[in-house]
């Protein structure tokens, strides 16, 4: 199969990460549950975990970071930490389900920094416009999971320091990618999955969180601490991990962590970057094919999507895929993103590749696409 699918879920990972997992199958019990061996073995990777990811967001305190089961759980906690019911937040036009869902859930009043694609300097204009003082957040995706656009991230932490306002970021396509300072951008938040850009297992996130953002559980349960108490610990990481560590998935991402510090997140954006623009370039060669890229992708990450004139966007999708080509196609759980880029009726199939891809696969798709024109 040539997987092209990796803004959903990176399929291949480093050969660590299940060497790792199954490691801690086999010699870990939980972390906080016993001063045996097993337990203590938990403690340790799961506090290497922390360590390695507060290195990689330069964070000065490894307990700040949470785990969650993904990027969803994380963005839920931050969301709900900081916009009451009715309350009032501001987010960028690309937004994923992931950030909407919860704030109408919650009833809240929505500002909406509308940009056109790939325009950086609009979308900080229009925060810029949106920001209110009595706005209670800034919620902004680095990076859109339809289109691979870079949104000024810095900017708009620059701004929302300004004017007082907490900003959460989703991470979900940049991390692992793109350098984030969460010390230099004072964010409250930084949500990210572990299983995209990280090379983690599924049923894996991250929640780091600034110093002294207030914080509100969703799950209250046992934390291995403070026993005697019926409510949760008032510190962090225990406040917001109740119940059992998915050890096997901790010990796979901090394997997948590991990969991206040795790595370097320069060259995998460098790889991406090239593999998205030989895509683009050769989708662009096609009739009746719009591509949604910049020449440069100097503002667009290892993502591209598509559409093809008098052709469905999942229909595409489904005849790459019986050519054991693997994309994703439709909506992408963004319907704001594609409403701002003039896609919401008729969706895009979507390219995303990482560090695992290789120039000779994105030939391959170019020529299965052009096969499906003919």
């Amino acid at each position: 199969m040539i997987y092209l699918d990796s803004a959903a879920t990176t399929f291949q990972k480093p050969p660590s990460v299940a060497e790792a997992m199954a490691e801690a199958m086999a010699t870990m019990s939980s972390p906080g549950r016993g001063g045996h061996r097993a337990a203590m073995l938990a403690a340790d990777t799961a506090f290497a975990c922390r360590e390695a990811l507060a290195e990689l967001f330069h964070l000065s305190n490894p307990e700040q970071v949470v785990f969650t089961m993904n990027a969803t759980h994380a963005l839920n906690l931050a969301i709900k930490s900081l916009v009451p019911p009715g309350g009032r937040a501001v987010i960028s036009g690309y937004e994923h389900n992931a950030v909407t869902r919860p704030l109408a859930a919650l009833g809240a009043q929505v500002r909406v920094a509308r940009a056109p694609l790939f325009d950086p300097p609009a979308v900080l204009e229009a925060f810029a416009r949106q920001i209110t003082p009595d706005t209670h957040a800034v919620i902004c995706s680095h990076v859109s999971n339809v289109f691979g656009f870079v949104q000024p991230i810095e900017e708009i932490a620059a701004l929302c320091r300004r004017h007082g306002i907490p900003l959460i970021v989703d991470a979900s396509q940049s991390a692992g990618v793109l350098p984030l300072d969460m010390t230099a951008l004072g964010a409250a938040f930084l949500a990210m999955p572990g299983h995209k850009g990280l090379y983690g297992p599924q049923g894996t996130g991250v929640l780091v969180c600034g110093e002294g953002v207030p914080v509100r559980t969703l799950l209250e349960g046992g934390t291995g601490s403070m026993s005697i108490q019926q409510h949760m610990p008032d510190f962090l990481p225990d406040r917001l991990e109740a119940g059992t560590h998915n050890m096997p998935g901790i010990a796979g991402l901090l394997a997948g962590v590991r990969y991206v510090q040795e790595r370097g997140e320069a060259a995998i954006c460098r790889h991406e970057r090239e593999l998205a623009q030989m895509a683009a370039k050769g989708l662009q060669k096609l009739n009746g094919v719009q591509v949604f890229a910049l020449p440069d992708l100097r503002a667009q990450t290892g993502v591209v999507s598509f559409r093809m004139e008098g052709r469905d966007a999942e229909d595409v999708g489904a005849s790459l895929a019986a050519e054991d080509i693997a994309v994703r196609a439709g909506l992408h759980c963004a319907p704001l993103a594609h409403r701002s880029a003039g896609t919401l009726e008729t969706g895009t199939v979507r390219v995303s590749v990482s560090d695992f891809n290789t120039p000779g696969e994105i030939t391959h798709l170019i020529a299965a696409v052009k096969a499906l024109i003919s």
